[in-house]
């Protein structure tokens, strides 16, 4: 049997190729929409890739499942359980509880795990030449290292009303009666590990066992002592803020991701092209770090720095509703990499790049300082960290929403007041104060976030009188 995870570190998402050896045949599962990593390493080990599958509607990255399926002929399965609204809206060969497939000589059972979301399965394999006892699991969003996936998403994300307490109840129901009747020695492989916004504690580690999840995970006392309720209030304490463009990531994922086919290359722009197709609607995504984007910034870009949270921050702040992206890279092959990372959260229109600022009319946007908060007196503090940041320690009066919110909740923010941007560092608020800027508000930034105010804080209450 042959055996690859890809690992995507800035979404913390995992896809897996599986492969008979012996056959030429192999499997995708939970594939992202640049499918030529499998295409190519497939190939590189003599497979050709057969079958694609994925273990539930995503909502963190758009799917490739239907691209590498068009792209290869592959037969495409996909789950027809849960209930009615999650359902794919797409042709596919329909895989319920207990169906079995072949991969060549694996045998792949397919087990209904509800609970992160209605439709969600799971995929225990059995290698038969080796014998009848399976040996991987891949588990999606159910089951990951140290923890479980959350049941709220729906809720938090995508207009869902108090399902995350049938989701809870299915999730208990999924672990005791699915994942604990397994021998402890299969191996667990999940979809996503720490950094992932789909549960609130995932371990660092690609993968466990069944047996180890048995023994440590959270949730295991409670499983054991059929303490339901208990088990409910702790798996929804704590979980962070959903970023809102999950929602979207879901309505595509369920609807059919668009299919990229073949891409041209992205064409090198002037100033002046870039000028006329930013008056036309286009948004300059300036991937420099930010404290160059902060010295020399183009009136009306979005500073996204190219870095372990590029996709993250672009799916916090852009929306495939803007006319077109351009972006401010270092050559040609640097935007052709940035597109493609953009693919992962359905941002497709990408129309061009620009390698630097010469011929652009810019403007410094530099914070300041902690020690200069008392001269913002009149100005609304937005804290665009977690709930949970927030709640463990906030600025007073700084009013709360997640950087994943901001393009949800515009018309909540004031435009004739200045909006004084913090996170915990200055990071994600670099980015958050650049979007905002974008559309018009009155934005100035903390220098070094809580953290920085914390400081002069602490050290204001030391100093001698």
């Amino acid at each position: 049997m042959f055996f690859e995870r890809f690992y995507d570190t800035d979404l913390a998402q995992a896809s897996y190729l599986i492969g008979c050896q012996k056959t030429g045949e192999s499997l995708v599962i939970d594939p992202v929409r640049d499918v030529q990593i499998y295409l190519g390493r497939a190939a590189r080990e003599g497979l050709r890739v057969t079958h694609v599958t994925e273990t539930h509607i995503h909502a963190d990255y758009l799917s490739g499942s239907r691209e590498l399926a068009a792209r290869t002929g592959a037969q495409l399965l996909l789950s027809d359980e849960g209930n009615a609204d999650w359902k794919y809206a797409f042709a596919a060969t329909p895989l319920h509880n207990g169906d079995t497939f072949m991969v060549g000589n694996l045998r792949i059972e397919v087990r209904h795990t509800p609970g992160h979301t209605p439709e969600s399965i799971s995929f225990l394999v059995t290698d038969t030449p080796r014998g009848e006892t399976p040996s991987l699991y891949f588990t999606g969003d159910f089951v990951f290292v140290g923890d479980i996936g959350r049941p709220d998403l729906l809720d938090e994300a995508a207009g869902g009303v108090d399902t995350r307490f049938a989701g809870a109840r299915q999730m208990f129901a999924s672990l005791r009666d699915q994942f604990l009747t397994l021998p402890d020695g299969v191996q667990v492989w999940p979809a996503h590990g720490a950094g992932s916004a789909c549960g609130k504690a995932l371990g660092a580690v690609p993968t466990t066992t069944v047996g180890y999840e048995r023994s440590l995970a959270w949730w295991a006392p409670y499983v054991a002592a059929g303490d339901e309720a208990g088990f409910t209030a702790e798996l929804l304490s704590g979980q962070p803020d959903a970023p809102l463009y999950y929602g979207r990531m879901k309505m595509q994922n369920k609807a059919g991701p668009a299919l990229l086919g073949d891409v041209t290359p992205l064409a090198p722009l002037s100033a002046a092209d870039l000028k006329a197709r930013m008056a036309a609607g286009a948004v300059l995504i300036d991937t420099r770090p930010r404290t160059a984007h902060q010295a020399d910034a183009v009136p009306g870009s979005v500073n996204i720095p190219d870095g372990n949270t590029f996709e993250t921050w672009s799916g916090w702040l852009l929306r495939p509703e803007d006319a077109a992206y351009v972006l401010l890279a270092r050559d040609a092959a640097h935007a052709e990499t940035l597109r493609r990372r953009l693919w992962m959260v359905g941002l497709d229109q990408v129309t061009g790049f620009v390698t630097s600022t010469e011929g652009l009319e810019t403007a410094p946007a530099q914070p300041f300082p902690a020690a200069e908060l008392a001269q913002h007196a009149g100005a609304l503090i937005l804290d665009v960290r977690n709930k949970t940041e927030h709640q463990a320690g906030a600025i007073p009066g700084a009013q709360q929403l997640h950087a994943g919110r901001l393009a949800w909740h515009l018309d909540e923010l004031p435009r004739d007041q200045e909006i004084v941007v913090h996170c915990q560092g200055g990071a994600r608020s670099a980015a958050a104060a650049s979007f905002l800027r974008a559309q018009g508000f009155q934005v100035s930034e903390l220098a070094g976030g809580y953290e920085s105010y914390a400081r002069e804080r602490d050290a204001q209450l030391v100093s001698p009188a």
